[in-house]
């Protein structure tokens, strides 16, 4: 065994044992997260419909992601809220990911101990947080990573070798990108300026038709679908830019505020949305410095490393057209600059290239012929150390700080106390079909898919009536509480009280006023009756009325009315007449005089 191979063995040992401890460091992270927010929509949809053409290219606010559809079509299969197979996932794309930018580094500047920095970095960075801990982002950029990875991995082996295996390997390894995130047709725009910089250009025909008959018919699929998919808010894209000010405050604070800190071992600090996720909240003194650190990195390396300059332009432009263009035409606008500019999660995917660009801009490539402009001085051999030991102490404080909030604890608290519930509620119950509590979903931006019915019914073992409205005489409604649990329906407003006998009602209006007038808003009306036979009730609340049902003997009815007034008025029609008692109207909410099910919730 030669010297060199002996030490390429021993980096390629180093750089799996850094990948492990990564994932044993990252296990205690992820294992405390759950499902989130747009994760319980898409696993939703995979349960309403089937693994269609339809279903798999429908385009989510601009992503077109059929490979990540199919993963939610089969969570929803595999019990529905399976954490413990998400986690399982969730690890296993990480040691993918891990493997796949180890590969590349070897590939692209040998097995050199060199490479073990730019692995470190990728490994610690706080950049990819987002793709760790929540679901639906893991199932996109985690396998995108792999595949960037993968791809130019393949691509620098046919530039050097011409084996057209490897130029199909880079294809498909692209392809493989496209199915799961959209930002992989920029793949081969950085296989391109790869080329240009460090590798042999000649005779590389062939891969780049290659490369253009998987964009071509991509770039067709992916804006037929743009134009026409129907988002939640029932309108299909219209892409508009947001106003001057907000472009740019957004551009600047997602490089100054979340790239440039993420990548020295930032933000170090946190602003907690909700308990299971935060937004980079880097304090402003340690955001300069960072940016003043990363200013002297880029320029000794362009002062001294050949074609450094290229490297770092090749990020910026990444950058600038992958990540910050999307979020301009999409939500800019309406998340502001600041909630846009310090979310992680629009960079996480650009960890790789940052890993790749570190590389280049300080590590000659494997057989690169003059790499350095200028002897790189004397003191720079032993300044990585304490630089690379600062990055990675700021990794770790970030991400236990981030480690630090709930997470999933919460929600998981919360639907497993309603698999609970539903598991002892009487088959056939009626339950009020709400909104679930906004640290689940929340409903300004799900909509019906943030109701109790989509989020929790598919959990039911046995039928449930589910009713957005109580409307009739329904027998012992329930609705969920903050918790999870299942109580009795009471409502929150007005009550008439029964006087010492029940009130007769006829044809004609009886009027009740009520202790306080209600506003204009929907109502729902619960009267108790005493009736000989079974009749229909007209519940008048200012303009509006409903027509309810009131059955034979005692017993209550239901009606919703949308209007306001400081008395209500009933009456029956079709001939028989009624006997009312008490008269409440309100707002359903949980009964706090009432039994919950269960009585404690299922996570202490």
């Amino acid at each position: 065994m030669t010297a060199r191979t002996g030490r390429g063995d021993m980096v390629l040992a180093a750089g799996l044992a850094m990948v492990a401890a990564a994932l044993v460091w990252k296990f205690e992270l992820i294992r405390r997260t759950y499902f989130r927010q747009d994760d319980f929509m898409f696993i939703a949809r995979g349960l309403e419909q089937g693994l269609t053409w339809d279903y798999l290219m429908r385009i989510d606010w601009g992503h077109l992601m059929p490979a990540p559809f199919a993963i939610h079509w089969a969570m929803g299969r595999l019990g529905v809220y399976n954490d413990v197979l998400a986690h399982a996932v969730t690890v296993s794309l990480l040691a993918a990911a891990g493997l796949a930018v180890l590969r590349l580094l070897r590939v692209l500047f040998g097995s050199r101990p060199a490479i073990l920095l730019p692995l470190g970095f990728y490994l610690l960075t706080p950049m990819t947080l987002p793709s760790t801990v929540w679901w639906a982002v893991v199932v996109e950029i985690l396998p995108f990573q792999t595949a960037l990875a993968m791809a130019l991995s393949s691509h620098v082996l046919y530039t050097r070798t011409r084996r057209f295996q490897h130029a199909l390997a880079a294809a498909g390894w692209t392809v493989f990108g496209m199915a799961f995130f959209v930002k992989a047709p920029f793949i081969p725009v950085l296989a391109l300026v790869l080329t240009l910089g460090w590798l042999n250009r000649s005779g590389t025909r062939r891969i780049w038709l290659l490369y253009a008959a998987v964009l071509v018919p991509y770039t067709v699929i992916f804006f037929r679908q743009l134009f026409t998919t129907v988002q939640l808010t029932n309108v299909t894209f219209e892409p508009a830019l947001p106003s001057a000010g907000v472009a740019a405050g957004t551009a600047w604070k997602l490089l100054t505020g979340s790239l440039v800190p993420a990548s020295l071992g930032g933000p170090w600090n946190w602003q907690p949305i909700g308990d299971d996720y935060a937004l980079g909240a880097p304090p402003a003194a340690l955001m300069w410095a960072a940016g003043a650190a990363a200013a002297v990195a880029v320029a000794l390396s362009v002062r001294h490393r050949r074609r450094a300059w290229l490297a770092w332009t090749m990020l910026l432009g990444y950058v600038l057209l992958a990540d910050v263009v999307p979020i301009w035409l999409g939500r800019a606008a309406q998340l502001g600059a600041d909630l846009a500019g310090f979310e992680l999660r629009y960079v996480s995917s650009t960890a790789v290239l940052v890993t790749v660009v570190i590389g280049l801009a300080f590590i000659p490539v494997a057989g690169e012929e003059r790499p350095w402009l200028r002897p790189p001085p004397s003191w720079s051999r032993r300044a990585w150390a304490p630089v690379a030991a600062v990055v990675a102490a700021g990794s770790v404080w970030s991400v236990t700080a981030f480690g630090a909030l709930p997470l999933g604890r919460n929600v998981e608290g919360y639907v497993e106390t309603a698999r609970v519930a539903l598991a002892r509620a009487p088959s056939g119950s009626v339950v009020l079909d709400t909104y679930v509590p906004a640290k689940v979903a929340e409903p300004i931006f799900f909509y019906q898919y943030a109701r109790v019915s989509t989020v929790l019914g598919p959990l039911a073992p046995g039928p449930v009536n589910w009713t957005e409205r109580l409307s009739g005489p329904v027998g012992a409604p329930l609705m969920f509480d903050a918790q999870g649990r299942l109580n009795p329906v009471d409502l929150d407003g007005v009550t008439v009280p029964a006087g010492a006998s029940c009130t007769p009602v006829g044809a004609d209006e009886v009027v009740f006023p009520l202790p306080e007038p209600l506003p204009g808003d929907e109502w729902t009306v619960r009267v108790a009756y005493l009736n000989g036979a079974e009749t229909t009730l007209v519940v008048r609340l200012g303009g509006s009325q409903a027509e309810v049902r009131a059955g034979r003997d005692l017993g209550v009815t239901y009606a919703t009315v949308s209007g306001a007034g400081s008395e209500l008025a009933l009456r029956t029609i079709g001939g028989a007449g009624a006997c009312v008692g008490e008269i409440k109207a309100g707002k359903p909410v949980p009964a706090e005089n009432g039994t919950p099910v269960p009585a404690r919730p299922a996570l202490p």
